[in-house]
């Protein structure tokens, strides 16, 4: 992608109503079931995640290399001690901080990128006190790392006691079965689209107005989004939306999956709240992050709800393609919803 071609999408003087940049519109179907029998599309689908450089790869390495240097083993784990469970805590207090801290970093201390690829135009917020502290990005720091990473931290815990004990499925490579390496394998390809699944009816029940005012608009205070708001949630949003980890306890998952799965949830978020559509280095494209997808939720909230790995939205009627009749829909579903 040329620069010309994204200055053209950017003009000096915007509104707040107005975006920076948005991909072409109307957005189109990217998910593996939109037909899942076409052989082309799934190959496709898997090259473009799985055998490139693309964000599930970059975070199953993450999950590895947290996996092997970071996190305790299972065995101790039997009974709950302050050693294996305050190294969890900081190990995944360093994840976060990490991946959201470094986009953080790139996109809005460096501006290494400027504007370009930026669905919204504006900054982050400062000396508003809508948020704590006045300023966005140290109130969406406060709640990602405290309550978001206690949380992450909670279900890991009790899913690694569960495991050392015994008490639900263990997936072990060469132990098990002849499947045992393939389920291996598929559990990589298949987490992120139960997240998704999760994620989309966690998701709807947050808008339910009761919830929305008083959990779920914590995070919605973020209409420009960037890294940091991510997981910058209510403790009680944080409970909801990773209790996906407990698949874990039913279905059989090697340690590697259930790390791979809090990377997900934890970084994954970071990497889909930049605010970018993608990396640029010397004016082209190498990584896809953030998505206009999302990003149309934060602006219009009573829409895509999910992601783009299932198309819940789309079979249910929530669906935003980018387009001013959509909006003109999605504003008068949520005035039905909170009349």
């Amino acid at each position: 992608m040329c620069l010309g071609f994204l200055l053209a999408h950017m003009t000096d003087k915007k509104t707040k109503n107005d975006w920076n940049y948005h991909p072409a519109l109307p957005l189109q179907d990217n998910s593996i079931f939109s037909d899942i029998t076409n052989p082309k599309l799934v190959v496709l689908w898997f090259v473009r995640n799985w055998l490139s450089l693309s964000e599930f790869i970059l975070l199953a390495l993450l999950a590895a290399a947290f996996w092997l240097f970071a996190y305790p083993d299972i065995s101790p784990a039997t009974h709950f001690k302050f050693g294996w469970v305050s190294q969890i805590f900081f190990a995944n207090f360093i994840l976060v901080f990490m991946v959201a801290g470094s986009l953080h970093w790139y996109f809005y201390i460096r501006k290494r990128q400027q504007k370009r690829l930026k669905f919204d135009h504006r900054d982050q917020t400062r000396n508003n006190r809508t948020f704590l502290f006045a300023d966005q990005v140290k109130d969406n720091m406060f709640w990602s790392l405290s309550s978001g990473v206690a949380h992450l931290t909670f279900f890991q815990c009790i899913t690694w006691w569960l495991l050392a004990n015994g008490s639900i499925p263990d997936l072990v490579i060469g132990a098990t079965p002849s499947w045992s390496l393939l389920w291996f394998a598929l559990g990589f390809v298949l987490l992120p689209v139960w997240s998704a699944f999760h994620f989309y009816w966690i998701h709807r029940l947050l808008h339910v107005p009761l919830l929305y005012k008083h959990v779920h608009s914590l995070h919605h205070k973020n209409v420009n989004i960037g890294p940091w708001s991510g997981i910058a949630m209510h403790p009680v949003e944080h409970f909801l939306y990773i209790s996906s980890l407990c698949v874990h306890w039913f279905i059989p998952s090697h340690p590697l999956h259930i790390i791979f799965h809090i990377v997900w949830l934890g970084p994954g978020a970071a990497m889909s709240h930049t605010g970018y559509e993608n990396l640029l280095i010397k004016d082209k494209t190498r990584l896809a992050l953030g998505t206009f997808y999302h990003q149309l939720h934060h602006r219009y909230f009573e829409c895509n709800y999910g992601n783009q790995e299932m198309p819940w939205d789309r079979w249910f009627g929530t669906f935003h393609d980018g387009s001013d009749e959509c909006t003109k829909q999605t504003r008068e579903r949520r005035k039905k919803m909170f009349s």
